[in-house]
């Protein structure tokens, strides 16, 4: 641990408050400490109301904000007297405590107060700090953790067993605080769950509980439980691509929708700790809190028996839920962490994020599991109470809020010459229907086009055949196999007429429009193929394809030729539940293979002015960039579910096409 405290950043915070957002963000920028929504932090104030009588005001981190980005506005202000009033409640159910937290709020439009705001409330002082700290987490889960917990911090912290978040924690975190608290204590151990510190200002809250996860970490270094061993010799990683769609399907059709299957940055680590001779002694116990269960699932898929697990699921179930306080609905029976020696650690989600935040979560239980391993047997919480927590009504709610229905959610997308017109705008379409996408494009700003989970660019020119083979293989890698297919680069070069046109000029075209389509089809079909529902290919085509025009001969034969392709792979793929369709745009001039020159030499040819060009057509309308990429998401959407080999015009209305 190391404090990130800093004298002249702090004075930038005016107010307790303020001081409060402050010292939230330094905890969050650990990972170690929290995760993802993980932790909690408030402040208790005295305030004014609208009669000018002063309230005791507890400030605490509301539902839906992450620590490392807290602002004023993610705070929740509940009046005090009535939580205190509460705690001393026999009985309160889930239900009773939300609606109670929220009638006692005095901002309507402030976020949900944290379920853990009645043990905020419990305890004495002005500011309180909680985290799931890896360290400390470590040690609680072990045999003997209670003992290891003892002899660590003494009479400096209270410890509590575990209990399940939410009124009775409070209540029994009061009741054991109010007997054990001495002026020594400056922190609460709750086992298997985490740890809180608290004090009389900002900076001395948060010191300690760096303080308190500092002696955490130097007691595993003292049992030579912190540091792991890694191969000394880097590992030469080979992932079965086609092996891991095959499971990314098979998943998909298990949870009932397509999802991505991710895995964190530590590709060493993952390999290493997946070929574990002991790992399914070490890695079926449970999770490392159980926060974590609502991403990753009690346990993971040790291999690709996906059925079997989802059969033991089942078992799990029927096994918990009859001791439930209120009648269960089983959710998906579908792993959300996979780990296998080939494939390494894998990480399911419905979505991207959904994805790499339990990639992440696990890539930090990996090194709880291998400490408290060497610290003499990790060991989580049983069955029962992992399962109440995972069914819990209100750490349901957290995922329920999370959830979208986006046409394309769950699906992965590649799309060439990403980078700028068409191809960017069928990204940005894409995304919004919340698919992820890869983007390909020789520019190197197809990189940090788009700075998100869900979308991943890669430079690539497309007429090389290894860069494309790379390229594919890299998108399945990354994100677990691939749905949709947009055909967008293309080249339109300057006119020329047929007398003059080069064999070089020629050929340059044709690789580009023709050849490069044709080898990314190609590589593509194996994947294609396992779309859990169904792949689709979207062309851009061209108006030229129905109606060519003068001095554009390769480029017309191009897209002709183009078009052809798609048709045949229509007639041979739709048994493969492959659906091919292709647009034809027509005078599109935010893209790329447009410039001024060309503009206004094939606005000359037609005798018009550039503005004039522009809205040739029978509507006379603008087509832009946009309407086509609309229109070619939507062809991957349910709307064209039983359409293949069509081909739609983008163009306003063509007399000679029509």
């Amino acid at each position: 641990m190391q404090s990130l405290w800093d004298e002249k950043e702090a004075a930038k915070y005016q107010g307790d408050l303020s001081l409060r957002v402050y010292t939230s963000r330094l905890l969050g920028q650990n990972p170690s400490l929290v995760l993802h929504g993980g932790g909690n932090t408030s402040v208790k104030l005295k305030e004014k109301n609208i009669l000018g009588n002063l309230e005791d005001i507890l400030y605490i981190k509301g539902s839906g904000w992450d620590l490392v980005s807290i602002k004023e506005a993610g705070f929740a202000p509940v009046r005090m007297p009535h939580l205190l009033e509460l705690v001393k409640l026999d009985s309160l159910t889930d239900p009773q405590m939300v609606n109670e937290l929220k009638t006692q709020m005095t901002t309507s439009t402030a976020p949900s107060p944290s379920v853990e705001t009645l043990l905020h409330a419990a305890l004495p002082y002005k500011y309180v700090d909680h985290t799931h700290a890896d360290a400390l987490v470590t040690i609680t889960n072990t045999k003997d953790g209670l003992e290891r917990i003892e002899k660590i911090y003494g009479d400096t912290v209270v410890i509590i067993p575990y209990v399940m978040p939410g009124f009775d924690l409070a209540r029994v975190c009061a009741e054991i605080f109010a007997s054990k608290a001495t002026p020594k204590t400056i922190g609460m151990v709750l086992l298997n769950h985490g740890i809180f510190s608290f004090g009389p200002s900002a900076k001395e809250s948060y010191q300690r509980m760096i303080d308190l996860v500092t002696l955490a970490e130097d007691y595993l270094k003292q049992e030579m439980s912190w540091t792991l061993a890694r191969p000394e010799k880097v590992l030469e990683l080979s992932y079965p691509t086609l092996e891991l769609a095959s499971l990314r399907r098979e998943i998909s059709h298990c949870a009932g929708f397509p999802v991505i299957l991710a895995s964190s940055c530590d590709q060493q680590k993952n390999f290493t700790f997946a070929q574990r001779d002991d790992i399914k002694q070490i890695a079926l116990q449970g999770p490392a809190t159980p926060d974590h269960i609502i991403r990753t699932k009690r346990i993971p898929l040790i291999g690709r028996d996906v059925q079997t697990y989802a059969q033991n699921y089942r078992f799990y179930f029927d096994r918990h839920a009859p001791q439930a306080k209120a009648p269960k609905i089983m959710l998906d029976p579908a792993p959300r962490i996979v780990i296998d020696p080939q494939l390494g650690v894998r990480a399911v989600g419905a979505t991207a994020t959904e994805a790499y935040v339990a990639a992440d979560i696990y890539d930090h239980t990996i090194d709880i599991i291998e400490r408290s391993t060497l610290l003499g047997g990790y060991q989580a919480l049983p069955e029962q109470a992992l399962f109440d927590m995972e069914y819990w009504e209100l750490e349901q709610a957290k995922l329920n809020r999370s959830v979208t229905r986006a046409a394309l959610k769950g699906e992965i997308a590649l799309v060439t010459g990403a980078a700028s017109g068409i191809g960017r705008a069928c990204v940005e379409s894409l995304l919004k229907r919340g698919a992820a996408v890869i983007g390909l494009d020789i520019q190197p700003a197809i990189v940090n086009l788009f700075k998100r989970e869900d979308f991943l660019g890669v430079v690539c020119d497309i007429t090389d055949e290894e860069a494309v083979k790379s390229a594919i293989a890299k998108s399945v890698e990354t994100l677990g196999g691939l749905d949709i297919l947009i055909l967008n680069a293309g080249i339109f070069p300057p006119s020329v007429s047929i007398a003059n046109l080069t064999g070089q000029q020629w050929q340059k075209v044709m690789n580009l429009n023709l050849d490069a389509n044709l080898t990314l089809m190609r590589e593509s079909y194996p994947y294609l193929k396992l779309a859990p529902r169904g792949a689709r290919i979207v062309v851009i085509g061209s108006k030229n394809v129905p109606a060519p025009g003068f001095g554009v001969a390769a480029y017309s034969a191009s897209k002709a030729a183009l078009n052809q392709l798609a048709r045949v792979a229509a007639l041979e793929w739709g048994k493969d539940g492959i659906r091919i369709n292709s647009l034809h745009p027509n005078a599109v001039f935010d893209t790329g293979i447009w410039n001024d020159e060309i503009l206004e030499a094939r606005a000359k040819h037609y005798g018009l002015t550039v503005e004039a060009y522009k809205t040739n057509n029978l509507l006379q309308v603008e087509i832009k960039s946009q309407d086509v990429a609309e229109l070619a998401a939507e062809m991957c959407g349910d709307l064209f579910a039983k359409t293949t080999g069509a081909q739609v015009p983008v163009d306003g209305g063509n007399e000679r096409v029509i």
